[in-house]
């Protein structure tokens, strides 16, 4: 979406300006507002949330406060637009920047889904197949399954989405990411060579043929995370071999070789849980975003914590939620001047609504 640019007295601002004024907004504002941070965002942003997690948490996390008439989202566009399904009606979702999108969701549109979906149905007639959609994906795309009979799924409680899918019907569809699906795939036992076929929306039949479709359970969206692609298996073997007693801690997004080589992979949430539960003195390599990295590495002074990629390895478009845009939007508030709104049509909220209930039953 596109994010006008900010007025020239915001843009300017330094850093301490900028947070001195949102703590200022903040106070005005009083119970009007819940900011929700996502892990993935700078230390400068996530100070000022009220709630921080990863998409799935703070979905659940934005109805914790009712009386709040507006949720301002420091996240990216399809977790604001989940969380304005997920809200009542009189609470009104702001994304500080429309910029902020996601690449991975960006990998499959509604027209592909559309189209791959008529195609599977030629092809499989006699099998049922179940859609499921990370939450990481579009509104629009969520609804789709709702309409389908599928449900969305996050990286936490994915086996048992995937599980529910297959009790329903002989495939599973999923997307966008390819790597979530074929790392949860392989969990539960599936051949990833011999179960599962990629589907890339800019071929014909995904770039399979019919009968590798009608032989697989699994068909597997040719997309993925940016970030978490960027994970290798010499990025593993370098951190064991500099580090003996090193535990490889990396997320389900990452391609299925890295998975193999970790000794754990898990959600954010896991990520996080496992780092503060862990022994004083221990020492992980993780597989996710720089800024949690850093943030886990700040918070556990005890422990040795860095990141797999030497390369810092931020999520771009979390990025773009600069503690100006943040101040801007809390301004406007206090003006009585909302803007940023993200507004999910009703229709489409209806049957995506129908998804996310149905992933919220699954955990």
């Amino acid at each position: 979406m596109y994010q006008a640019p900010l007025p020239p007295e915001y843009a300017t601002l330094t850093t301490d300006d900028a947070r001195t004024r949102i703590i200022e907004a903040k106070r005005q504002l009083g119970t009007r507002i819940v900011i929700l941070g996502h892990h993935y965002q700078r230390d400068e942003i996530i100070e000022h949330a009220d709630y921080r997690g990863d998409s799935f948490k703070l979905a659940k996390d934005a109805n914790r406060h009712p009386e709040a008439e507006y949720i301002v989202f420091c996240g990216v566009h399809f977790m604001a637009e989940s969380a304005d399904i997920l809200t009542p009606d009189h609470q009104k979702v702001i994304l500080p920047n429309l910029a902020a999108g996601c690449s991975m969701a960006d990998m499959a549109n509604l027209f592909q889904v559309r189209n791959c979906w008529r195609d599977l149905e030629k092809i499989v007639r006699e099998q049922i197949i179940v859609p499921v959609t990370y939450i990481n994906s579009a509104a629009n795309l969520k609804a789709f399954v709702g309409e389908k009979g599928g449900t969305v799924c996050t990286s936490t409680n994915a086996p048992k989405a995937v599980e529910w899918a297959l009790s329903q019907g002989q495939k599973v569809l999923f997307f966008p990411d390819q790597h979530l699906g074929r790392n949860t795939g392989a969990k539960m036992g599936y051949d990833p060579e011999r179960d599962m076929v990629v589907w890339d929306p800019h071929k014909p039949l995904g770039g399979n043929s019919e009968e590798q479709i009608s032989t697989a359970t699994f068909i597997l969206w040719k997309g993925h995370c940016s970030v978490h692609q960027r994970f290798t298996v010499e990025q593993v073997e370098a951190a064991k071999s500099k580090h003996p007693n090193i535990k490889i801690l990396v997320h389900p997004e990452c391609p299925i070789e890295v998975v193999r080589l970790s000794d754990l992979n898990g959600s954010t949430e896991f990520i996080i849980n496992t780092v503060n539960a862990a022994e004083p003195g221990s020492a992980w390599a993780i597989g996710t975003e720089i800024n949690l990295v850093n943030r886990l590495a700040k918070e556990n002074p005890d422990k040795t914590v860095f990141c797999l990629d030497p390369m810092i390895c931020p999520c771009a478009t979390m990025y773009r939620i600069h503690p100006s845009f943040l101040l801007y939007v809390l301004d406007k508030l206090v003006a009585g001047e909302p803007i940023n709104v993200i507004e999910v049509p009703q229709k489409t909220k209806d049957f995506a609504k129908v998804a996310l209930d149905r992933m919220l039953t699954l955990v």
